[in-house]
């Protein structure tokens, strides 16, 4: 939960352009969405492919940017990967958007998920094959497999896992990287205060509504023209100013102090470990007014910008961090500002 929430409080924006700088449309562009059956049904007459298509002529039609949907119902990363030059390649495109995962995680239940090791290098396998293509590629975390917000949907642990392997995938093949699955739950903290678990953005867990469309067709669309509009490069660094990462911790109340101890250095070690973090610092709750509410650590660690603090969450010394100190917290709250350098 502790990587969950890092994760989610670490957004200031929706887009993490984690690689080289990412190319603006361009006349003629030949944009392919490859997925499953969301990108299928997204291919129809209210789906987020249309809706894309639709604003990108309104917005860009002196450019001719024609739209494509390649998606197909119950498709996993093998799946891409076996039907990537007949369905994608041999349509000769100009940027590919890659929105895969939710099978890979969901058809576990059923034994036919895929394996961790070999979604990573399907994804890798699929971008170094685009990139030969001469083709931009965006790649998509996946979404959600139920919309509650409080962590209770029985596949949240596992398929954060896997989206975690998508960005790290991402950062490692230096391309760009549309985090859906942060933009959904940011989203349905603030919409779904009923912590209903469909009917904000699907329609049944997994599938998008209307709104769930619309949704994802303006995280497209701000992925598609980032470079454009040069937000990636704004939401990036910001010149004068430092971005803090503060982390107030409540261990739970079994821990030992050598425990609690352990996790301190852990926490201060990882300035060491992770060299673009830019200053560190830490300490315990001495306040006078009471209100800490079981807060006892407050952990400030500073980035020169988003990038950093993006390609910080899934560092492996982070990950490391979090597998020894996540199960000794009861409580975390994430707070990220700007500020003066």
């Amino acid at each position: 939960m502790y990587s969950r929430l890092l994760g989610i409080a670490a957004m200031t924006g929706l887009l993490l352009a984690t690689g080289t700088a990412t190319a603006e449309l361009k006349k003629g562009d030949r944009v392919v969405f490859l997925g499953d059956s969301i990108t299928q049904a997204g291919a129809g007459p209210s789906g987020y492919v249309t809706l894309v298509r639709e604003a990108l002529d309104k917005d860009h039609k002196d450019l001719g940017i024609e739209v494509i949907g390649a998606g197909i119902s119950g498709n996993k990363v093998p799946d891409l990967e076996k039907r990537l030059e007949r369905d994608v390649l041999a349509k000769k495109p100009t940027v590919v958007v890659i929105y895969i995962g939710i099978n890979d995680v969901w058809h576990s239940q059923m034994g036919k998920g895929t394996p961790k090791d070999a979604y990573a290098k399907g994804l890798s396998n699929l971008i170094s094959q685009i990139q030969k293509a001469d083709a931009r590629v965006i790649l998509c975390t996946a979404t959600v497999i139920g919309e509650k917000t409080d962590g209770s949907n029985s596949l949240d642990k596992m398929l954060d896992e896997y989206c975690d392997i998508s960005r790290e995938v991402a950062a490692k093949e230096k391309v760009q990287l549309l985090d859906l699955r942060r933009a959904f739950l940011d989203y349905l903290r603030e919409h779904n205060k009923g912590n209903m678990d469909q009917g904000i953005l699907t329609g049944d867990k997994v599938h998008l509504n209307a709104e769930g469309n619309k949704f994802v067709a303006k995280q497209m669309l701000s992925a598609l023209t980032a470079a454009g509009d040069k937000s990636a490069e704004k939401s990036a660094a910001r010149p004068g100013k430092v971005l803090r990462h503060c982390v107030l911790v409540k261990f739970k109340a079994d821990l030992t102090p050598e425990q609690i101890k352990e996790s301190e250095e852990a926490f201060r070690s990882l300035k060491s470990k992770i060299d673009i973090i830019k200053d560190f610092e830490w300490g315990t709750d001495v306040s006078v007014e009471g209100k800490a509410e079981g807060f006892t650590h407050c952990f400030l660690v500073t980035f020169a910008s988003d990038k950093d603090r993006d390609t910080y969450l899934p560092h492996a010394a982070h990950k490391e961090f979090v597998t020894l100190v996540g199960p000794r917290i009861e409580k975390v709250l994430v707070v990220d500002y700007w500020t003066k350098d």
